[in-house]
């Protein structure tokens, strides 16, 4: 009877869906101009600079000369934020929301976890944060920091870190920055191999510093975010040797007129702004050398692609600012006037981890205009919304089915659903705040599937871009009229793309219809090289033409209007016993959206012929899997290592995989079930969700080992 009831209701919705279409295509079509969106889209975006494949490729919106600066009239990053505070001085800049009280919480297995309740957000203005970011720098001159000596920030992402960022940039000492999640070794290694004597840090990571200290001899400075009465107990526990002194106090000591002072050495273009330590995924991390003239290089570009950018634009910041993408989306939104509110991943949401049940989370409050996301932001958002709707009563999820579907006919005609988007998608909206009109993700591929979701149901632009650090995170982000998916753009107006025949994988530059190869990035964006490591740097980069260019691994094809799609990467490419390559993040990438998986690492052996995979499952979604197959109740740990779990996940990934058109190699033929997420801080993912390959190999190596040998 429901079935015949959904029938006819859904009957009248396609009658009544046909009647408005009737209706309103005459004035929708007068006042939105379709066809016009559409040829936005299609239009063509980049072409090679000769009409050869083998040449570089340019943004055809491109001047003459590369971009390299967002302003004409600023050269260096602190003459940015100073033009920044010349126009928009009292207008909100920095904002950190009030912390009104914690709380533990029982959880069902015992646990205790610690939630929080929070206020609104406090403002600093521009002029605010300059007085502040001055006396600051004035502070650290006053004791002992010298122009052109590196000094690491080593904190997580708040309005203190960039504060201290634009002090540094203004008084010219080179900021080295480490993931606030590295071990004990990586940092030891970043502090000793930058030769750091000042460290600015957080009261949560102090502590991180007690028992290493006596490794790093050079340090004699810890400056930390907090107040006094946080750490002055702490201080008993550090060597006499090392002064330690709050954000707070050194701001004070700067602003004594006695110390008050300018630049001693104000920072040129080729002065080192930052050596950027990347997370590590393939082994010990690397600094990377950004000048100043490279950060402006590739904000020059990615401020050119975000339109309408402005005050009346907010930022929510939650994503680490040791991370390039974090560090130019922030410096690039405030030289533009764009308030910035700060979150973190564990209170960004109303549903985040820490935020206590019936609060607000960060975004809720603030109501941002621009988000920055990784992928694995991005496919919770839309597992999380997809595993609420299949909650639902069959004709809520068929009601939503409907909408998703004629939204996505009606975007592919260049037209939009403004009574949908009313009347059902706002709903979703108000789970990012509600006023998004841009959303950027970088850092990783995103799939074709989660970018449309967000499309429709969030009712904004998701603009995927291509960078990496040792390119500013400047390479390539989408049209915000480019209604395609899967794909990350042209160029940007700062660099040019060419691509490099890498014939073991058969990937070339003559290839039909499309020319292939590995990406190469040259433009005044592409950083100086590794910190004293010249081999790498030999390795890496490369001069061509008289332009510095750097060698990506990743390989990609220029499609007809002039997008790059990233279709490989070199490292992830393994060649199997009969000689098919499986590229690993391809498979991981499709088979990810199943709602059974959270986290998955596909690992291929060459002496083999199949490929396997690790996978950190859904908790809710393999509980409910598991309850159809007759074990309701049965703890997660021992759900995990069930044959007929295991046999039931592998069954729903092949079935993925074949409709995702993977060949039959390349669907996984053994899984192993992860009881253990997959976090920053166990050291299994980088700060951006990257898998680190080695270390999950070397952790599980029995495992997969076990699972060869029965494959």
């Amino acid at each position: 009877m429901a079935d015949v009831l959904n029938n006819v209701v859904f009957g009248v919705l396609k009658a009544l869906s046909v009647v408005y279409n009737v209706i309103t295509i005459i004035p929708y079509y007068v006042m939105c101009q379709p066809g016009e969106r559409l040829r936005r889209s299609n239009r063509i975006k980049a072409r090679s600079v000769d009409g050869n494949p083998a040449s570089p490729f340019r943004a055809v919106d491109s001047p003459q000369q590369l971009s390299t600066t967002p302003f004409p009239e600023c050269k260096t990053l602190d003459e940015l934020f100073q033009r920044a505070v010349s126009v928009y001085g009292d207008k909100n800049c920095l904002g950190t929301r009030e912390l009104l009280r914690e709380e533990d919480e029982m959880q069902q297995n015992g646990r205790v976890f610690k939630k929080v309740v929070m206020g609104e957000y406090n403002w600093q203005s521009f002029e605010g944060v300059f007085t502040r970011l001055t006396n600051l720098g004035s502070g650290l001159l006053a004791v002992g920091q010298k122009p052109r000596r590196n000094i690491l920030i080593f904190a997580e992402t708040r309005a203190e870190w960039m504060i201290a960022a634009q002090a540094c940039f203004k008084y010219n000492f080179p900021v080295v920055t480490l993931y606030s999640t590295l071990g004990e070794d990586a940092i030891i290694h970043g502090v000793n191999e930058s030769e750091v004597s000042h460290v600015i840090t957080s009261a949560e990571l102090l502590t991180k510093f007690k028992g290493i200290l006596s490794k790093m001899p050079r340090v004699t400075h810890l400056i930390v975010m907090c107040d006094q009465q946080p750490i002055t107990s702490l201080k008993k526990e550090f060597p006499d040797t090392v002064t330690i002194l709050t954000f707070n106090e050194l701001e004070i000591i700067g602003a004594d007129p006695d110390n008050i002072r300018t630049p001693v050495t104000k920072p040129s273009r080729g002065d080192i702004a930052v050596i950027m330590y990347t997370s590590g995924s393939t082994g010990v991390p690397k600094g990377v050398i950004i000048t100043h003239g490279n950060l402006m290089s590739g904000m020059s570009g990615q401020c050119q692609r975000i339109s309408g950018l402005g005050p009346q634009d907010t930022y929510i910041a939650y994503l680490p600012l040791a991370h390039v993408l974090e560090l130019s989306a922030e410096t690039a939104s405030l030289s533009h006037g764009v308030a910035i509110g700060y979150s973190s991943p564990l209170t960004l949401t109303d549903q985040s981890s820490k935020v206590k049940k019936g609060s607000q989370g960060d975004i809720s409050v603030l109501k941002p205009t621009l988000m920055a996301a990784v992928p694995v932001i991005m496919d919770r958002l839309y597992k999380g919304v997809w595993d609420k709707v299949k909650s639902g009563s069959p004709f809520s999820r068929a009601l939503f089915q409907f909408a998703y579907d004629y939204k996505r006919n009606s975007l592919e005609k260049g037209y939009d659903t403004p009574l949908f988007n009313k009347i059902l998608f706002s709903k979703i909206q108000l789970l990012l705040g509600g006023r998004l009109r841009m959303m950027l993700s970088g850092g990783a591929p995103l799939s074709e599937k989660t970018q449309r979701f967000m499309n429709i149901c969030f009712c904004c632009p998701v603009l995927q871009g291509y960078g990496l650090t040792e390119t500013c995170g400047a390479g390539t982000v989408t049209d915000v009229d480019d209604m395609s998916t899967g794909r990350v753009g042209p160029p940007l107006t700062c660099c040019e793309i060419r691509l490099r025949d890498w014939e073991e994988g058969n990937y070339l530059t003559c290839d039909h219809p499309f020319p292939r190869g590995e990406v190469l990035v040259g433009g005044g964006n592409v950083v100086q090289g590794y910190y004293k490591n010249p081999e790498q740097t030999k390795a890496d980069f490369t001069v061509i033409d008289g332009l510095q260019y750097f060698c990506t691994g990743d390989i990609g094809q220029f499609e007809q209007d002039g997008s790059l799609r990233v279709i490989d990467r070199k490292k992830d490419l393994v060649k199997l016993q009969h000689g098919e390559y499986i590229s690993l993040s391809r498979v991981e990438t499709a088979l990810k959206m199943s709602p059974l998986v959270d986290q998955i690492c596909v690992h291929a052996n060459p002496t083999q012929s199949s490929c396997i995979a690790l996978v950190v499952p859904n908790v809710k979604n393999i509980t409910e899997l598991a309850a159809k197959l007759g074990l309701k109740d049965v703890p997660f740990e021992e759900l995990c290592s069930n044959d007929k779990v295991e046999a039931a996940v592998l069954k729903e990934l092949a079935s993925l995989g074949q409709k995702s058109k993977l060949e039959k190699f390349e669907i996984p033929a053994k899984l192993k079930l992860c009881t253990e997420i997959w976090m920053p801080d166990t050291g299994l993912v980088t700060d951006a969700y990257k898998l680190k390959r080695k270390v999950i190999e070397e952790k599980y190596r029995p495992s997969l080992e076990r699972m060869y040998s029965f494959a």
